[in-house]
């Protein structure tokens, strides 16, 4: 019986995933074999020495220590894309926000509440549509800093609504390259970006190159006017940077999902709740996406969409399975498959992949791996994790 800890309110279609018969899931699991949660930090929690995975069901790993976790060869996966439709959806509602005077004309009309002369009411909502005209979406330019699967969603919509798409992203894949459309056009940097959209939309991690990148040298570079969403991390945006250029209209508004003390009192500063992946949808994906892929590695060693351990998987199809980890350093697989030989146990098929500082293999064998032999394998020098799966 495998047994997965929860934290937060996990979708329940994505805890069906789990079969009962071969799974315990529960919030109360005391050495658990995988952990799946949400929005839970980790940061300040001792994990039991049991847990080999983490995984979050969302796209963003800020709360958990992936570093200490890496150290430790537990696997922390996340589920990219599978909000990636809810958060496009809201892009679009953010550029309508930012384009019509929506929310500004709603609350233009909430301070009519006493007129209680339907006549009187009819004149001043007509009088007070005047301050509220905007503008159309269709023949302006969005830019997208960041094109992965959120990303590139909101290129390809923004075309379908007429508008033209400039993307940013200097770690582009070739994966992410094929999801987005050929009327897209590649900034060669982020200056040459933001110097040319009408709207800017950010989709990119908060780690250390991207924290504070927008700052007054990118305002400095910004076209003036233009209109930034940032439904991705607060971090992303230099708060005083971004009221400064509010103050002095080079930048005309800036609608995110990460309220602010500072930004909240400004009225160019349109501000909501993280809403991003708040739809039943995106968090039924985001829950069965997760879960699927802890089975896969519990049960059969794969991992995809790791964020510190390479991607690999191998079919089963006869034999028994050996996985292990170990520093990505030479001779390691070598050492290993000359101790299986010695022990005249044949190798059926075998995988091995890198990522960074880490190796991981997936080894089919012909006969059941007795506890000596994995021990053997766990005393080679540099493997830090070993399993029978």
């Amino acid at each position: 019986m495998k047994t997965i800890r929860t934290y937060n309110n996990i979708a329940s279609k994505g805890l069906n995933q789990f079969p009962q018969d071969s799974y315990r899931v529960s919030p109360d699991e005391a050495e658990p074999d995988a952990i799946l949660l949400r929005s839970h930090k980790l940061h300040e929690e001792t994990l039991p020495k049991s847990v080999l995975a983490v995984a979050r069901a969302g796209a963003g790993v800020n709360n958990i220590p992936v570093a200490d976790y890496t150290r430790q060869g537990i696997v922390v996966f996340n589920t990219p894309g599978a909000n990636a439709n809810a958060v496009k959806e809201l892009v679009l509602a953010s550029l309508l926000l930012g384009s019509r005077g929506i929310s500004q004309s709603m609350a233009y009309v909430k301070t009519l509440a006493d007129e209680t002369d339907p006549h009187e009411l009819h004149k001043k909502v007509e009088a007070g549509k005047k301050a509220y005209g905007g503008g159309e979406l269709e023949g302006k330019t969005l830019g997208v800093v960041g094109l992965g699967a959120i990303g590139a969603k909101v290129a390809n919509l923004a075309l379908s609504l007429g508008m033209k798409v400039i993307g940013y992203d200097p770690k582009l894949s070739v994966e992410a390259a094929w999801r987005l459309s050929s009327e897209v056009v590649k900034a060669d940097s982020l200056n040459a970006l933001l110097s040319r959209s009408d709207y800017v939309t950010l989709h990119v991690p908060a780690v250390e190159a991207t924290i504070g990148f927008i700052n007054d040298d990118a305002f400095a570079a910004l076209k003036q006017g233009a209109k930034l969403i940032n439904l991705a991390r607060g971090e992303l945006v230099n708060e005083q940077a971004v009221i400064n250029a509010l103050d002095t209209g080079k930048l005309a508004y800036y609608i995110a999902d990460f309220p602010t003390e500072k930004l909240i009192a400004h009225d160019k500063a349109i501000l909501f709740p993280h809403l991003g992946a708040s739809t039943v949808e995106a968090e039924e994906n985001c829950a069965v996406m997760g879960a699927k892929q802890l089975i896969d590695f519990l049960e059969n060693g794969n991992i995809v969409n790791s964020v510190n351990f390479p991607a690999i998987s191998m079919e089963r199809t006869s034999g028994y399975r050996i996985t292990f980890a170990n520093d990505n350093v030479p001779k390691v697989l070598g050492v290993v498959l000359n101790l299986l030989a010695d022990l005249n146990i044949n190798v059926i098929d075998i995988v091995n992949k890198s990522r960074d500082d880490i190796a991981y293999n997936i080894i089919d064998i012909e006969q059941r791996p007795t506890a000596e032999l994995l021990q053997k394998i766990a005393n080679v020098e540099h493997v830090f994790q070993v399993r029978c799966v």
